[in-house]
Protein backbone atom coordinates (compact mmCIF):
# COMPACT_ATOMS: atom_id res chain seq x y z
CA UNK A 1 0.00 0.00 0.00
CA UNK A 2 0.91 3.98 0.02
CA UNK A 3 3.37 5.26 2.41
CA UNK A 4 1.95 7.70 4.91
CA UNK A 5 3.40 9.74 7.44
CA UNK A 6 2.71 8.41 10.58
CA UNK A 7 0.52 9.68 13.69
CA UNK A 8 3.07 11.66 16.44
CA UNK A 9 4.51 9.95 18.94
CA UNK A 10 7.15 10.36 21.31
CA UNK A 11 9.64 8.17 20.56
CA UNK A 12 12.89 9.26 18.85
CA UNK A 13 15.61 7.16 17.15
CA UNK A 14 18.55 8.58 19.03
CA UNK A 15 22.14 8.23 18.25
CA UNK A 16 23.75 5.89 21.09
CA UNK A 17 21.66 3.02 22.54
CA UNK A 18 22.17 0.83 25.61
CA UNK A 19 21.16 -2.80 25.64
CA UNK A 20 18.81 -4.18 28.78
CA UNK A 21 19.70 -7.77 29.11
CA UNK A 22 16.20 -9.44 29.65
CA UNK A 23 17.06 -12.17 32.85
CA UNK A 24 20.24 -10.25 33.49
CA UNK A 25 18.92 -7.74 36.56
CA UNK A 26 15.07 -7.18 37.91
CA UNK A 27 13.19 -4.46 35.42
CA UNK A 28 12.10 -1.35 36.59
CA UNK A 29 9.99 1.39 34.93
CA UNK A 30 13.04 3.16 34.04
CA UNK A 31 13.96 0.23 31.49
CA UNK A 32 10.62 0.47 30.19
CA UNK A 33 10.98 4.54 29.97
CA UNK A 34 14.61 4.17 27.62
CA UNK A 35 13.50 1.30 25.47
CA UNK A 36 10.20 3.15 25.06
CA UNK A 37 11.42 6.52 24.43
CA UNK A 38 15.28 6.26 24.62
CA UNK A 39 17.93 4.62 22.95
CA UNK A 40 18.36 1.35 24.51
CA UNK A 41 17.65 -1.85 22.59
CA UNK A 42 17.17 -5.37 24.04
CA UNK A 43 18.12 -9.27 24.53
CA UNK A 44 17.51 -12.15 26.46
CA UNK A 45 20.30 -13.24 28.78
CA UNK A 46 21.84 -16.48 28.63
CA UNK A 47 19.54 -17.39 31.96
CA UNK A 48 16.26 -16.04 29.99
CA UNK A 49 16.93 -18.23 27.03
CA UNK A 50 17.78 -21.29 29.33
CA UNK A 51 14.73 -21.08 30.88
CA UNK A 52 12.29 -20.15 27.47
CA UNK A 53 14.22 -23.36 26.26
CA UNK A 54 13.09 -25.63 29.00
CA UNK A 55 9.46 -24.65 28.64
CA UNK A 56 9.91 -25.05 25.05
CA UNK A 57 10.71 -28.79 25.92
CA UNK A 58 7.69 -29.01 27.78
CA UNK A 59 5.56 -26.99 25.00
CA UNK A 60 6.97 -29.75 22.47
CA UNK A 61 6.56 -32.96 24.89
CA UNK A 62 2.37 -32.29 25.50
CA UNK A 63 2.02 -31.08 22.05
CA UNK A 64 2.34 -34.46 21.07
CA UNK A 65 0.16 -36.17 24.32
CA UNK A 66 -3.35 -36.09 24.57
CA UNK A 67 -3.55 -34.42 27.68
CA UNK A 68 -5.81 -31.24 27.08
CA UNK A 69 -3.63 -27.88 27.95
CA UNK A 70 -5.46 -24.58 27.42
CA UNK A 71 -5.01 -22.75 24.32
CA UNK A 72 -2.02 -25.59 23.10
CA UNK A 73 -4.50 -28.85 22.55
CA UNK A 74 -7.82 -26.92 23.01
CA UNK A 75 -9.68 -23.86 21.97
CA UNK A 76 -9.64 -20.59 23.61
CA UNK A 77 -12.29 -18.83 26.17
CA UNK A 78 -15.88 -20.66 25.32
CA UNK A 79 -14.03 -22.67 23.25
CA UNK A 80 -12.09 -24.42 25.97
CA UNK A 81 -13.77 -27.76 25.66
CA UNK A 82 -12.60 -28.05 21.74
CA UNK A 83 -9.79 -30.39 21.08
CA UNK A 84 -7.34 -29.13 18.57
CA UNK A 85 -5.98 -32.12 16.13
CA UNK A 86 -2.74 -32.49 15.60
CA UNK A 87 -2.98 -30.80 12.11
CA UNK A 88 -4.93 -27.70 13.33
CA UNK A 89 -2.80 -27.05 16.53
CA UNK A 90 -0.04 -25.03 14.61
CA UNK A 91 -2.43 -23.20 12.26
CA UNK A 92 -4.51 -22.35 15.42
CA UNK A 93 -1.98 -19.80 16.39
CA UNK A 94 -2.27 -17.58 13.76
CA UNK A 95 -6.08 -18.01 13.83
CA UNK A 96 -6.12 -16.75 17.72
CA UNK A 97 -4.07 -13.82 16.66
CA UNK A 98 -5.75 -12.51 13.60
CA UNK A 99 -9.39 -13.47 15.38
CA UNK A 100 -8.38 -11.67 18.49
CA UNK A 101 -7.15 -8.37 15.95
CA UNK A 102 -10.06 -6.53 16.63
CA UNK A 103 -9.08 -3.42 18.25
CA UNK A 104 -10.69 0.01 17.11
CA UNK A 105 -10.65 3.71 17.97
CA UNK A 106 -7.51 6.13 18.13
CA UNK A 107 -4.09 4.12 17.67
CA UNK A 108 -2.05 3.90 20.76
CA UNK A 109 1.15 6.29 20.56
CA UNK A 110 4.94 5.19 19.35
CA UNK A 111 6.07 5.46 22.55
CA UNK A 112 2.81 3.25 24.21
CA UNK A 113 3.54 0.42 21.61
CA UNK A 114 6.85 0.05 22.15
CA UNK A 115 6.52 -0.32 26.25
CA UNK A 116 4.20 -2.73 25.82
CA UNK A 117 6.02 -4.77 23.66
CA UNK A 118 9.11 -4.32 26.40
CA UNK A 119 6.76 -5.51 29.06
CA UNK A 120 6.07 -8.41 27.50
CA UNK A 121 9.63 -9.37 26.16
CA UNK A 122 10.40 -9.05 30.16
CA UNK A 123 7.03 -11.69 30.74
CA UNK A 124 8.84 -14.07 28.33
CA UNK A 125 11.73 -14.49 29.65
CA UNK A 126 10.65 -15.74 33.05
CA UNK A 127 10.05 -18.59 30.93
CA UNK A 128 6.41 -19.53 31.40
CA UNK A 129 4.96 -19.04 28.15
CA UNK A 130 6.77 -21.79 26.26
CA UNK A 131 7.22 -19.55 23.12
CA UNK A 132 9.63 -20.87 21.07
CA UNK A 133 13.25 -18.74 20.92
CA UNK A 134 12.87 -18.29 17.25
CA UNK A 135 9.35 -16.33 17.92
CA UNK A 136 10.70 -14.26 21.17
CA UNK A 137 14.00 -13.10 19.13
CA UNK A 138 11.54 -11.73 16.83
CA UNK A 139 9.41 -9.78 18.60
CA UNK A 140 12.56 -8.11 20.31
CA UNK A 141 14.32 -7.48 16.88
CA UNK A 142 11.03 -6.02 16.15
CA UNK A 143 11.37 -3.34 19.00
CA UNK A 144 15.00 -3.20 17.87
CA UNK A 145 14.71 -2.10 14.36
CA UNK A 146 11.78 0.22 15.57
CA UNK A 147 9.55 -1.15 13.54
CA UNK A 148 5.90 -0.44 15.22
CA UNK A 149 2.89 -2.06 14.80
CA UNK A 150 -0.26 0.60 14.67
CA UNK A 151 -2.05 -0.80 17.40
CA UNK A 152 -5.77 0.80 17.90
CA UNK A 153 -6.73 1.75 21.63
CA UNK A 154 -9.56 0.06 22.40
CA UNK A 155 -10.75 -3.53 22.16
CA UNK A 156 -9.31 -5.15 25.86
CA UNK A 157 -10.87 -5.73 28.87
CA UNK A 158 -7.49 -5.91 31.17
CA UNK A 159 -7.66 -9.60 31.58
CA UNK A 160 -4.58 -10.38 29.57
CA UNK A 161 -4.41 -7.09 26.35
CA UNK A 162 -5.22 -9.47 23.59
CA UNK A 163 -6.97 -7.59 20.74
CA UNK A 164 -3.39 -4.90 21.35
CA UNK A 165 -1.22 -7.42 21.27
CA UNK A 166 -2.95 -9.40 17.96
CA UNK A 167 -2.44 -6.31 16.38
CA UNK A 168 1.41 -6.69 16.91
CA UNK A 169 1.74 -10.08 16.42
CA UNK A 170 0.14 -9.44 12.85
CA UNK A 171 3.09 -7.82 12.19
CA UNK A 172 5.35 -10.14 12.79
CA UNK A 173 3.41 -12.30 10.53
CA UNK A 174 4.03 -9.87 8.21
CA UNK A 175 -0.10 -8.72 7.73
CA UNK A 176 -1.47 -5.47 9.51
CA UNK A 177 0.15 -2.20 9.43
CA UNK A 178 3.06 -1.05 10.51
CA UNK A 179 5.18 2.43 11.17
CA UNK A 180 8.93 2.04 10.29
CA UNK A 181 11.15 5.24 9.48
CA UNK A 182 8.16 7.59 9.71
CA UNK A 183 6.05 5.59 6.90
CA UNK A 184 3.40 3.20 7.58
CA UNK A 185 3.86 0.32 5.38
CA UNK A 186 2.00 -3.17 5.11
CA UNK A 187 3.07 -5.55 8.08
CA UNK A 188 5.17 -7.90 5.69
CA UNK A 189 6.46 -4.42 4.02
CA UNK A 190 7.53 -3.02 7.07
CA UNK A 191 9.53 -5.80 8.13
CA UNK A 192 11.09 -6.10 4.75
CA UNK A 193 11.92 -2.66 5.63
CA UNK A 194 13.79 -3.11 8.41
CA UNK A 195 15.51 -6.24 6.94
CA UNK A 196 13.51 -8.76 8.60
CA UNK A 197 11.00 -11.58 7.78
CA UNK A 198 7.72 -12.44 8.64
CA UNK A 199 7.62 -15.37 11.47
CA UNK A 200 5.96 -19.02 11.39
CA UNK A 201 4.25 -19.80 14.33
CA UNK A 202 4.42 -23.44 16.34
CA UNK A 203 1.92 -24.64 18.68
CA UNK A 204 1.75 -22.03 21.90
CA UNK A 205 3.36 -19.53 20.09
CA UNK A 206 0.65 -17.52 18.79
CA UNK A 207 -0.87 -18.07 22.91
CA UNK A 208 2.53 -16.38 24.14
CA UNK A 209 2.67 -13.52 22.42
CA UNK A 210 -1.02 -12.44 22.91
CA UNK A 211 -1.18 -14.23 26.55
CA UNK A 212 -0.01 -10.91 28.95
CA UNK A 213 -1.52 -7.43 30.18
CA UNK A 214 1.28 -5.64 28.28
CA UNK A 215 -1.06 -2.90 26.63
CA UNK A 216 -1.41 -2.21 30.57
CA UNK A 217 1.99 -3.19 32.44
CA UNK A 218 3.80 -1.17 29.58
CA UNK A 219 2.15 2.21 28.87
CA UNK A 220 1.63 2.35 32.84
CA UNK A 221 5.20 2.26 33.56
CA UNK A 222 5.33 5.61 31.33
CA UNK A 223 2.39 6.74 32.88
CA UNK A 224 4.31 6.48 36.27
CA UNK A 225 7.66 7.92 34.80
CA UNK A 226 5.39 11.25 33.79
CA UNK A 227 3.58 11.43 37.13
CA UNK A 228 7.03 11.91 38.55
CA UNK A 229 7.74 14.60 36.73
CA UNK A 230 5.03 16.15 37.26
CA UNK A 231 4.82 15.99 40.96
CA UNK A 232 8.28 17.75 41.25
CA UNK A 233 6.66 19.97 38.95
CA UNK A 234 3.65 20.59 41.62
CA UNK A 235 6.29 20.79 44.19
CA UNK A 236 8.35 23.99 42.55
CA UNK A 237 5.21 25.28 41.90
CA UNK A 238 4.14 25.20 45.39
CA UNK A 239 7.34 26.95 46.81
CA UNK A 240 7.36 29.44 44.22
CA UNK A 241 3.47 30.16 45.39
CA UNK A 242 4.25 30.47 48.72
CA UNK A 243 7.22 33.01 48.05
CA UNK A 244 4.83 34.98 45.56
CA UNK A 245 2.09 34.77 48.45
CA UNK A 246 4.49 35.28 51.09
CA UNK A 247 3.28 31.90 52.97
CA UNK A 248 3.85 30.72 56.39
CA UNK A 249 6.25 28.01 56.17
CA UNK A 250 5.14 26.60 59.46
CA UNK A 251 3.53 23.58 58.44
CA UNK A 252 7.12 22.21 57.35
CA UNK A 253 8.52 22.42 60.77
CA UNK A 254 10.08 19.03 61.69
CA UNK A 255 8.86 19.25 64.98
CA UNK A 256 5.14 18.92 63.34
CA UNK A 257 5.62 16.12 61.15
CA UNK A 258 6.02 13.20 63.97
CA UNK A 259 3.06 14.64 65.83
CA UNK A 260 0.97 13.16 63.03
CA UNK A 261 2.76 11.60 60.38
CA UNK A 262 0.39 10.55 57.32
CA UNK A 263 1.98 8.59 54.41
CA UNK A 264 4.43 10.70 52.33
CA UNK A 265 3.53 14.10 55.41
CA UNK A 266 7.63 14.02 56.30
CA UNK A 267 9.52 13.52 53.09
CA UNK A 268 7.31 16.27 51.63
CA UNK A 269 7.74 18.51 54.41
CA UNK A 270 10.97 18.08 53.90
CA UNK A 271 11.55 18.65 50.39
CA UNK A 272 9.37 21.59 50.59
CA UNK A 273 12.00 22.82 53.61
CA UNK A 274 15.00 22.20 50.63
CA UNK A 275 13.17 23.96 47.75
CA UNK A 276 12.76 26.58 49.98
CA UNK A 277 16.12 26.67 51.53
CA UNK A 278 17.48 30.44 51.77
CA UNK A 279 14.09 31.94 51.61
CA UNK A 280 13.22 34.81 53.97
CA UNK A 281 10.41 32.97 54.69
CA UNK A 282 12.09 31.60 57.39
CA UNK A 283 12.57 34.54 59.35
CA UNK A 284 10.60 35.89 62.02
CA UNK A 285 7.28 37.66 60.78
CA UNK A 286 7.88 37.13 57.22
CA UNK A 287 4.94 35.59 56.64
CA UNK A 288 1.70 37.86 55.67
CA UNK A 289 -0.76 35.28 57.89
CA UNK A 290 -0.23 32.91 61.29
CA UNK A 291 -2.52 30.65 59.00
CA UNK A 292 -2.81 30.48 55.39
CA UNK A 293 -5.57 29.16 53.62
CA UNK A 294 -5.79 25.06 53.14
CA UNK A 295 -4.23 24.70 49.85
CA UNK A 296 -0.73 26.41 51.34
CA UNK A 297 -1.18 24.83 54.61
CA UNK A 298 -1.92 20.93 53.54
CA UNK A 299 0.96 20.76 50.99
CA UNK A 300 2.95 17.94 52.92
CA UNK A 301 -0.50 16.55 53.08
CA UNK A 302 -1.77 16.17 49.84
CA UNK A 303 1.54 15.92 47.84
CA UNK A 304 2.55 13.41 49.83
CA UNK A 305 -0.43 11.27 49.74
CA UNK A 306 0.02 10.99 45.98
CA UNK A 307 3.82 10.22 46.19
CA UNK A 308 2.81 7.49 48.61
CA UNK A 309 0.28 6.29 46.09
CA UNK A 310 2.92 6.92 43.30
CA UNK A 311 5.16 4.15 45.09
CA UNK A 312 2.02 1.88 45.63
CA UNK A 313 1.36 2.34 41.28
CA UNK A 314 5.19 1.91 40.54
CA UNK A 315 5.56 -1.28 43.09
CA UNK A 316 2.60 -2.80 41.51
CA UNK A 317 3.98 -2.62 37.71
CA UNK A 318 7.22 -3.96 38.65
CA UNK A 319 5.71 -6.64 39.86
CA UNK A 320 4.00 -7.07 36.80
CA UNK A 321 7.04 -6.69 34.77
CA UNK A 322 8.98 -9.35 36.70
CA UNK A 323 6.26 -11.79 36.74
CA UNK A 324 4.84 -14.31 34.94
CA UNK A 325 0.99 -13.62 33.99
CA UNK A 326 0.61 -16.39 31.05
CA UNK A 327 -2.29 -18.99 31.68
CA UNK A 328 -1.23 -21.70 31.62
CA UNK A 329 2.15 -21.50 33.25
CA UNK A 330 4.88 -23.87 32.41
CA UNK A 331 6.27 -25.10 35.43
CA UNK A 332 9.65 -26.38 33.42
CA UNK A 333 11.36 -27.79 36.87
CA UNK A 334 8.22 -30.21 37.27
CA UNK A 335 7.66 -30.49 33.24
CA UNK A 336 4.03 -29.41 34.51
CA UNK A 337 1.65 -26.79 32.72
CA UNK A 338 -0.98 -25.62 34.84
CA UNK A 339 -4.09 -23.27 34.63
CA UNK A 340 -4.34 -20.36 36.87
CA UNK A 341 -5.32 -16.61 37.35
CA UNK A 342 -2.03 -15.16 37.11
CA UNK A 343 -3.55 -13.03 33.92
CA UNK A 344 -5.83 -10.96 36.28
CA UNK A 345 -4.26 -7.41 37.03
CA UNK A 346 -7.23 -6.26 39.61
CA UNK A 347 -4.13 -5.02 41.81
CA UNK A 348 -2.53 -2.79 39.19
CA UNK A 349 -6.06 -1.38 38.61
CA UNK A 350 -7.06 -0.43 41.94
CA UNK A 351 -3.26 1.08 42.11
CA UNK A 352 -3.97 3.37 39.32
CA UNK A 353 -7.55 4.11 40.27
CA UNK A 354 -5.45 5.30 43.95
CA UNK A 355 -3.08 7.33 42.05
CA UNK A 356 -5.55 9.12 39.95
CA UNK A 357 -7.77 9.91 42.78
CA UNK A 358 -4.58 11.33 44.46
CA UNK A 359 -3.47 13.68 41.44
CA UNK A 360 -6.97 15.29 41.56
CA UNK A 361 -6.58 16.11 45.18
CA UNK A 362 -3.35 17.98 44.25
CA UNK A 363 -5.38 19.41 41.20
CA UNK A 364 -7.56 20.61 43.75
CA UNK A 365 -4.98 22.36 46.06
CA UNK A 366 -3.14 23.48 43.38
CA UNK A 367 -6.22 25.40 41.74
CA UNK A 368 -6.62 27.04 44.63
CA UNK A 369 -3.21 28.02 44.97
CA UNK A 370 -3.69 29.74 42.11
CA UNK A 371 -6.87 31.44 42.60
CA UNK A 372 -5.60 32.61 46.04
CA UNK A 373 -2.76 34.42 44.12
CA UNK A 374 -4.90 36.14 41.63
CA UNK A 375 -7.13 37.67 44.49
CA UNK A 376 -6.51 40.88 46.22
CA UNK A 377 -8.94 39.93 49.58
CA UNK A 378 -6.32 36.64 50.28
CA UNK A 379 -3.03 38.60 48.02
CA UNK A 380 -1.69 41.82 49.08
CA UNK A 381 -1.06 42.13 44.75
CA UNK A 382 -2.91 43.60 42.07
CA UNK A 383 -5.73 41.78 40.56
CA UNK A 384 -5.62 39.05 38.86
CA UNK A 385 -1.21 39.84 39.16
CA UNK A 386 -2.23 42.60 36.07
CA UNK A 387 0.71 45.62 36.76
CA UNK A 388 -1.40 48.38 34.71
CA UNK A 389 -4.79 47.17 36.53
CA UNK A 390 -7.56 49.30 34.63
CA UNK A 391 -8.78 47.51 31.24
CA UNK A 392 -6.18 44.58 31.48
CA UNK A 393 -7.26 41.24 32.18
CA UNK A 394 -3.96 39.93 33.21
CA UNK A 395 -4.19 36.38 34.43
CA UNK A 396 -7.87 36.34 34.84
CA UNK A 397 -8.81 34.39 32.07
CA UNK A 398 -6.32 31.62 33.20
CA UNK A 399 -8.89 30.89 35.73
CA UNK A 400 -11.11 29.38 33.02
CA UNK A 401 -8.51 27.66 31.85
CA UNK A 402 -7.31 26.29 34.94
CA UNK A 403 -11.06 25.58 36.24
CA UNK A 404 -11.44 23.18 33.16
CA UNK A 405 -8.37 21.51 34.02
CA UNK A 406 -9.60 20.81 36.98
CA UNK A 407 -12.90 19.67 36.10
CA UNK A 408 -11.44 17.49 33.86
CA UNK A 409 -9.25 15.60 36.11
CA UNK A 410 -12.25 15.01 38.98
CA UNK A 411 -14.42 13.94 36.12
CA UNK A 412 -11.04 11.32 35.06
CA UNK A 413 -10.02 9.90 38.58
CA UNK A 414 -13.74 8.60 38.80
CA UNK A 415 -13.45 4.81 38.78
CA UNK A 416 -13.98 2.83 35.65
CA UNK A 417 -12.57 -0.48 37.42
CA UNK A 418 -16.29 -1.67 39.17
CA UNK A 419 -17.95 -3.37 36.43
CA UNK A 420 -17.59 -4.95 33.33
CA UNK A 421 -20.55 -7.27 31.03
CA UNK A 422 -19.52 -11.30 30.62
CA UNK A 423 -17.62 -12.10 27.51
CA UNK A 424 -17.17 -15.28 26.09
CA UNK A 425 -20.06 -17.15 26.74
CA UNK A 426 -20.36 -16.05 30.23
CA UNK A 427 -16.88 -17.88 30.85
CA UNK A 428 -14.69 -14.72 31.07
CA UNK A 429 -17.12 -12.87 33.69
CA UNK A 430 -14.74 -10.29 35.30
CA UNK A 431 -12.39 -8.24 34.26
CA UNK A 432 -10.71 -5.06 36.04
CA UNK A 433 -10.74 -2.80 32.81
CA UNK A 434 -7.02 -2.08 33.48
CA UNK A 435 -6.12 -0.64 29.87
CA UNK A 436 -8.45 2.03 30.35
CA UNK A 437 -7.20 3.08 33.68
CA UNK A 438 -4.36 3.50 33.11
CA UNK A 439 -4.76 5.13 30.07
CA UNK A 440 -7.33 7.54 32.10
CA UNK A 441 -4.12 7.96 34.66
CA UNK A 442 -2.27 9.64 31.96
CA UNK A 443 -4.82 11.83 30.64
CA UNK A 444 -4.62 12.81 34.21
CA UNK A 445 -1.56 13.91 34.22
CA UNK A 446 -1.63 15.34 30.60
CA UNK A 447 -4.06 17.73 32.41
CA UNK A 448 -1.95 18.21 35.99
CA UNK A 449 0.96 18.90 33.55
CA UNK A 450 -0.74 22.27 31.94
CA UNK A 451 -2.42 23.05 35.51
CA UNK A 452 1.23 22.94 36.97
CA UNK A 453 2.34 24.92 34.42
CA UNK A 454 -0.22 27.65 35.48
CA UNK A 455 0.35 27.60 38.81
CA UNK A 456 4.19 28.10 38.03
CA UNK A 457 3.93 30.98 35.53
CA UNK A 458 1.38 32.52 37.94
CA UNK A 459 3.23 32.16 41.13
CA UNK A 460 6.99 33.75 39.20
CA UNK A 461 4.74 36.86 38.00
CA UNK A 462 3.92 37.38 41.98
CA UNK A 463 7.50 37.30 42.92
CA UNK A 464 8.13 39.76 40.03
CA UNK A 465 5.68 41.93 40.70
CA UNK A 466 6.44 41.83 44.82
CA UNK A 467 10.45 42.67 43.33
CA UNK A 468 11.56 39.86 45.61
CA UNK A 469 15.28 39.34 45.06
CA UNK A 470 15.59 36.50 47.78
CA UNK A 471 13.90 33.50 47.26
CA UNK A 472 14.69 29.54 48.32
CA UNK A 473 17.12 27.71 45.81
CA UNK A 474 14.70 25.52 44.33
CA UNK A 475 12.10 28.24 44.07
CA UNK A 476 15.07 30.47 42.61
CA UNK A 477 15.48 27.42 39.81
CA UNK A 478 11.80 26.75 39.10
CA UNK A 479 11.74 30.72 38.37
CA UNK A 480 14.11 30.59 36.09
CA UNK A 481 13.12 27.73 34.71
CA UNK A 482 9.67 29.73 33.97
CA UNK A 483 11.00 32.92 32.38
CA UNK A 484 13.83 30.75 30.08
CA UNK A 485 10.12 30.09 28.29
CA UNK A 486 7.73 32.85 29.52
CA UNK A 487 8.08 36.75 29.92
CA UNK A 488 6.82 38.65 32.28
CA UNK A 489 3.60 39.60 31.82
CA UNK A 490 2.89 43.70 31.47
CA UNK A 491 -0.01 43.92 28.99
CA UNK A 492 -2.10 41.30 27.74
CA UNK A 493 -1.38 38.78 25.52
CA UNK A 494 -1.95 35.34 24.50
CA UNK A 495 -1.17 32.86 27.13
CA UNK A 496 -2.10 29.61 26.03
CA UNK A 497 1.51 29.30 24.29
CA UNK A 498 3.11 30.20 27.84
CA UNK A 499 1.44 27.69 29.45
CA UNK A 500 1.85 24.64 26.71
CA UNK A 501 5.77 26.12 26.46
CA UNK A 502 6.44 25.52 30.00
CA UNK A 503 4.18 21.97 30.29
CA UNK A 504 6.48 21.12 27.68
CA UNK A 505 9.77 21.69 29.81
CA UNK A 506 7.78 19.46 32.81
CA UNK A 507 7.43 17.16 30.46
CA UNK A 508 10.80 17.05 29.03
CA UNK A 509 10.29 17.56 25.56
Amino acid sequence: MASARHPAGRAKSPPAAAVIELGARRIDIEAVRQLARGAATVTFDAGARKRIAAARDVIERYAKSDVPVYGLTTGLGAAVDTKLSAADMTAFQAQAIRARSVGVGPRMATDAVRAMIAARLAGLAAGRSGISQTVADALAALLNARVHPLVPSIGSLGASDLAPLAHTGLVLLGQGLAEHDGEILDGKEALKAAGLKPVTLGPKDGIALLNSNGASIGPGALVLADVRAVLDALDQAAALSFEGFRANVSPFDPRLQPLRPAPGQTETAQRMTALLEGSLLWNKGAARRVQDPLGFRCVAQVHGAARTALRAAIDAVEIELNGAGDNPAVLFESGEILSNANFDVTALALAFETLGLALAQMANVSLHRLFKLMSPSFNDLPRFLTPIGKANNGFATTQKTASALEAEIRHLCLPVSLHTAPVADGVEDYAPMTPRVVAKTGEIVERLRFLAALELIAAAQAVDLRRLETIGKGARDAYKMVRSVCAFLDEDRPLGPDIEAVAARIAGT
